[in-house]
């Protein structure tokens, strides 16, 4: 059985290959997604369908160039935790950002529970509103 570290950076090496199937192929039914408030796809987001909706799909037409790099994975267990960095230039605007970000991933008999998202919204909202 893959360990929930495993499990993560599979899901980060699919998103590189923009493999929506495989980055969802861990996530649980009722997984709960939180992006911050004050960024774009703000809110708990419940299920993979809610998911690719209201955060993959508004990042993918909102934006060009959107990307996550990846710094570090820090394994806690059924914790794991990710840094890196966001950017992204903002259609609507034309402006771009790039901001640091933590992920804090909950894995439970090998499924992606719960994700949830830390990084400066002022950032993106400047991008979004200049």
């Amino acid at each position: 059985m893959r360990t929930p570290f495993q499990i993560v950076a599979e899901h980060y090496a699919a998103s590189d290959q923009q493999d929506l199937a495989a980055m969802l192929a861990d996530v649980s039914p009722q997984v709960r997604w939180t992006e911050m408030a004050g960024f774009p796809c703000a809110g708990t987001h419940i299920g993979p369908q809610a998911v690719v909706e209201q955060v993959f799909q508004r990042l993918a037409t909102e934006w060009d160039g959107y990307t996550f790099r990846l710094g570090k994975l820090y394994d806690a267990g059924a914790t794991v935790v990710a840094t890196g960095d966001y950017a992204g230039t903002c259609r609507a605007t034309g402006q771009s950002f790039q901001a640091r970000v933590a992920h804090v991933w909950q894995v439970e008999q090998g499924r992606i529970v719960a994700f949830e998202q830390f990084t400066d919204t002022l950032l993106v909202h400047q991008a979004m509103t200049r």
